[in-house]
């Protein structure tokens, strides 16, 4: 295995992993800063009233994304896999 070899297979697993992740902590990003400006405008300081709404958006957008997000990585492991005779030799 080369060092082109692991550089390449490094750069497609984060880019992979950017592509999965991204869109899930996008939306937890996003319903954080709609959750803080709620509470800046109406000066309610709970710090525990972030968490549920994130944790809600988060869950949501792992299931309407779940089979998108499996079909990335089943395609990817499976180029993976089928690359494993050309890594070693």
């Amino acid at each position: 295995m080369t060092q082109d070899t692991i550089i390449y297979l490094a750069k497609e697993a984060m880019y992979i992993m950017l592509l999965i992740g991204g869109p899930v902590l996008g939306v937890g990003l996003l319903v954080g800063l709609l959750v803080s400006i709620f509470q800046a405008t109406t000066h309610i300081q709970e710090q525990t009233l972030v968490f549920i709404p994130k944790i809600v958006a988060v869950f949501a957008m792992l299931v309407l994304l779940g089979p998108w997000i499996l079909k990335i990585l089943v395609d990817y492991v499976t180029r993976l896999f089928n690359n494993i005779p050309t890594f070693i030799g």
